[in-house]
């Protein structure tokens, strides 16, 4: 298990992998705070740092220079229902610069009515901006919540959408 810290112009951005892909990230310096909601067999070990973890720092540094495709590839690790792996692999199909309901996440999960679900999905993302629930929105058209503060997915959302910082 490895993290490393890139910066962005949301402060720091840590990532903790596996050989596989990337367990858990996030808006911190201190990879205990991402290890902290992470499924029991991961929680107790510690990830060596290293200055660059290829590819997934330069993707995550790529994408906050402007191309926005360029974490669409890397590979995720993460446990959970059926419905929350089905609801995290249609969030990654949702495009920069667009959004979907909770309500659409659900019917794109496979279970249509299932919104509080597909709310509850976003809530225990442990890779956000990889699996993007920042694109996750309220049926009313408001940006419902985001771990990070709504600052931090207008943000982004603006980023993607090429109206720029707001």
């Amino acid at each position: 298990m490895y993290a490393a810290t890139v910066p962005t112009p949301l402060g720091p951005f840590t990532l903790v992998t596996v050989p596989d892909g990337i367990l858990a990230a996030g808006f911190t310096e201190d990879p205990a705070v991402l290890l902290t909601e992470l499924p029991g067999r991961w929680r107790e070990r510690r990830p060596a740092r290293r200055g660059a973890l290829e590819p997934y720092t330069s993707a995550v540094t790529a994408y906050f220079d402007g191309e926005l495709a360029a974490i669409d590839a890397l590979s995720v690790v993460q446990s959970g229902s059926d419905f929350r792996l089905a609801a995290w692999r249609e969030m990654r199909r949702v495009k920069p610069g667009a959004t979907v309901s909770y309500q659409e996440l659900a019917a794109r999960a496979g279970s249509p009515g299932a919104a509080r679900a597909a709310g509850a999905a976003c809530a225990y993302n442990l890779v956000p901006l990889v699996v993007p629930c920042h694109r996750v929105r309220r049926s009313d058209g408001t940006l419902g919540n985001y771990y990070y503060g709504l600052d931090a997915k207008r943000w982004l959302l603006a980023h993607e959408s090429g109206s720029g910082v707001q």
